[in-house]
């Protein structure tokens, strides 16, 4: 009676975690977001250089790799106007970021992650190669240095901006670049040895 008791529980509760589950991708198909990072493997993505990419209890984990070596994580598809919306945390000192419109590391743009001395800004500071950066985020309250944070960004022609746990750091227009892939960033040196960017979960919606 008891095997038929349990038997009848976990088939109640298999059935409610698919409901969820199922609920889960009507509301991103809703909301029309698109996962990037399935939480298993790297489908979907390549890298450049030596740092070390690896899928950790569902998340993406990068460090330096061998002497300190440094790399990018990029996506094989590209995008041009979009929002996209990722949830992450890393141990310090880090410098990383999120790419996006990635075409070379001449033409791009990077929502920041980093502690930056001379001039002096915080993560969800914009970058672009060759123009340094488009705005700074002054502000270290934004930041959560200890646990997990939601950046957000937007690119709509040359418009360009980025939030950071709910306040914005960057509302520019540039076009140095207008479609490219998106990726993340492991910086190299001795500095940024004990570096770790953890991304739990990452989406896109075309706009």
């Amino acid at each position: 009676m008891r095997s038929c008791v349990f038997s009848a529980m976990l088939v109640v509760a298999l059935m409610s975690s698919t409901g969820c589950l199922d609920q889960a991708k009507k509301d991103a198909a809703r909301d029309g977001f698109t996962p990037l990072f399935n939480g298993k493997d790297l489908t979907g993505w390549t890298s450049t250089g030596n740092a070390r990419w690896t899928v950790e209890d569902g998340m993406l984990v990068g460090t330096q790799g061998p002497d300190n070596a440094p790399g990018d994580l990029f996506t094989t598809a590209e995008y041009g106007d979009f929002e996209l919306t990722c949830t992450w945390r890393v141990e310090w000192p880090c410098n990383t970021g999120i790419w996006f419109r990635y075409q070379s590391d001449q033409k791009a743009y990077q929502a920041d992650i980093l502690e930056y001395k001379n001039p002096v800004c915080w993560s969800g500071t914009l970058y672009c190669p060759g123009k340094m950066f488009l705005a700074m985020n002054e502000d270290p309250s934004i930041v959560n240095r200890e646990g997990w944070n939601t950046m957000m960004v937007r690119a709509e022609g040359d418009h360009l901006q980025v939030w950071l746990n709910g306040r914005q750091t960057a509302d520019v227009r540039d076009d140095s670049s207008a479609a490219g892939k998106i990726g993340f960033q492991v910086h190299p040196g001795a500095e940024f040895g004990p570096m770790k960017v953890i991304i739990k979960d990452i989406r896109i919606k075309p706009l």
